[in-house]
């Protein structure tokens, strides 16, 4: 990555956050490596796969992430969790000094880029890389959501957590190994990629999980009506977003597939994105229900089950 040539005035997101997508943004750990691996130079369709094996975990949809050994295998990043024994700021100056990148969970409170949203509004975990950092100049460029940012003063220490109370937990950090990074050759980076997806499909649930979603959505309605804005922003975020957000990422993966002579995929592809945009009109129903107003979600609900069960499907007769 050429660290200096980044700016975040005239940085360009990759095509999976334009504004036009049905979700622009899935959760702050996929955005971040979507961003990361688009900066390294490396596709972040490739790594698509994980998107198929997302469950509904009885109170909320998987926050899926990208398997280490997935980014190991397609990129050869190497990822494990880093051990924060000394002041965080030492950890990322070192680490970027030896040409490697640190995941770093962060408050979004400091985070000028959510302005508007958390910045001196609402503490919210959320995970940031580092890129460049700048102490003697108090200023530090990173990785966040679905872009690249720079921050500074009273921003940068609570970020680093410095002056931090010794009492306090350190926050969770993976260091990103780089060394062996490489561009697979096209051929063979499709082929890594189609294997993952049955490796993927291999372990996804047992049942249709929009359906179970659906049933406990139902059965929430009156819990959503009788709470505020913030109780339906967070159950949102954890149903509708991630299940959307996850198929529609999922449709992405099997149509970059379809587009390398992988036939077979763009069934699925569209019921998935139906999937993702049934989601969508789901948590605009909801909203309308946690403001006091009626909205009829069955419709929407068993559509969206519908579309679920054909793409899962057409992928168990694709492979197996």
């Amino acid at each position: 990555m050429a660290r200096a040539s980044l700016h975040p005035a005239s940085y360009q997101p990759h095509r999976l956050h334009a504004s036009e997508r049905i979700w622009a943004e899935t959760n702050c750990y996929v955005d971040l490596w979507i961003e990361l691996l688009h900066a390294l130079g490396l596709e972040p369709l490739a790594c698509g796969a994980f998107s198929l094996s997302t469950d509904f975990e009885g109170d909320q949809w998987t926050f899926f992430k990208a398997p280490p050994e997935d980014l190991r295998s397609l990129y050869g990043i190497e990822v494990a969790e880093m051990n924060v024994w000394r002041a965080l700021a030492d950890h990322v100056a070192e680490q970027l000094a030896l040409g490697r990148l640190l995941t770093i969970e962060a408050d979004a409170w400091y985070l000028p880029d959510t302005h508007g949203v958390s910045y001196r509004l609402a503490h919210q975990k959320t995970t940031i890389v580092p890129v460049v950092l700048d102490l003697a100049a108090a200023t530090m460029r990173y990785f966040h959501n679905a872009g690249y940012y720079e921050l500074g003063g009273e921003d940068l220490d609570r970020v680093l957590r410095r002056g931090a109370d010794a009492a306090d937990l350190p926050p969770y950090v993976e260091l990103v190994r780089l060394e062996r990074v490489r561009a697979l050759p096209e051929d063979e980076l499709v082929e890594r990629a189609s294997a993952l997806a049955g490796e993927h499909l291999a372990r996804r649930p047992l049942d249709n999980p929009v359906a179970r979603l659906a049933k406990r959505i139902e059965s929430d309605l009156d819990w959503i009506a009788a709470g505020d804005l913030e109780r339906f922003h967070g159950y949102a975020f954890g149903t509708c977003r991630q299940c959307g957000a996850s198929a529609e990422l999922a449709a992405d993966f099997l149509e970059w597939l379809e587009g390398h002579a992988r036939r077979g995929m763009s069934g699925a592809a569209a019921s998935l994105r139906e999937v993702a945009e049934r989601a969508k009109t789901v948590q605009f129903g909801l909203a309308r229900i946690a403001a006091g107003r009626r909205f009829d979600l069955a419709g929407e609900l068993a559509a969206a089950c519908s579309a679920w069960e054909r793409a899962f499907d057409e992928l168990a007769a694709r492979y197996g």
